[in-house]
């Protein structure tokens, strides 16, 4: 079985190194504190400059819930047809109910803007009261892909669940396992879900050139440097493109 390893990337430059340690596909975001939201225009255009390999769009106005207005629904619809005309090859989107349940009829009008280009559902669906109701749902709509954790704090202790619905799933629907994925789990986690394919947050930390420190000013959450960010690490994503390798 050819198993595939998505890397989640936080910029355009991350999405250039993770190309360069193996990634079959992106998920591009910006936002990363937040769980990830929208790129601008600019890091897609870079993006699709750069790589070669497949680009999943994330497209979420905001952190927090899935429950979006009519405002930010109108801002989605722009984002996909942004994504869309810059060239990349995939959405990554979820909307929910008040109830917990999928909106299909929101979810089947972003997916019908997004065509041709593959869609994923995203975490969202960890958020869902039945996720057997809620992908069923999916699958009916013509997703493509679901992105999940199990409903639990890493996809390794979701992993039960991700193994159910992949045999609940068949072929209708790729189940992807995402979230806690490190290559010190990777094997384990593959060996757990039967998955195919896998998201993966693998990063290391880049410090800042600057000389002039200001320690007593915050641009952001105060717990956040500010002189050093996340960046994706090719030498990580290679080591975990063996691990999946060896297994396929």
């Amino acid at each position: 079985m050819k198993r595939i390893l998505e890397a989640c990337v936080n910029s355009a430059i991350s999405a250039v190194e993770a190309q360069k340690g193996g990634a079959g596909r992106i998920e591009l975001c910006e936002n990363m504190p937040e769980g990830g939201c929208t790129p601008s225009s600019g890091t897609i255009r870079f993006a699709r400059q750069r790589l070669h390999i497949p680009i999943m769009v994330m497209i979420r106005p905001r952190g927090s819930d899935f429950l979006y207005s009519e405002d930010e629904f109108e801002i989605m619809k722009n984002d996909i047809l942004s994504a869309k005309e810059l060239g990349a090859e995939g959405v990554v989107f979820g909307i929910l109910k008040p109830d917990g349940s999928i909106d299909r009829e929101r979810m089947g009008h972003l997916a019908g803007l997004a065509r041709p280009m593959q869609v994923t559902c995203h975490r969202a669906f960890d958020m869902t009261v039945d996720p057997f109701r809620a992908l069923d749902d999916l699958v009916s709509l013509g997703i493509d892909r679901v992105l999940t954790s199990g409903q639990s704090d890493s996809a390794l202790l979701g992993a039960p669940l991700i193994r159910k619905l992949i045999n609940h799933a068949g072929s209708r629907i790729i189940i992807m396992p995402g979230h806690g994925i490190k290559e010190n789990n990777l094997e384990e986690v593959a060996d757990a879900t039967g998955a195919s394919e896998f998201h993966m947050y693998l990063v290391r930390k880049v410090s800042s050139p600057m000389t002039f420190f200001r320690n007593d000013v915050k641009m952001g959450k105060p717990d956040l440097s500010e002189y050093d960010h996340d960046e994706v690490d090719a030498e990580r994503i290679r080591k975990a493109m063996e691990i999946l390798d060896n297994k396929s």
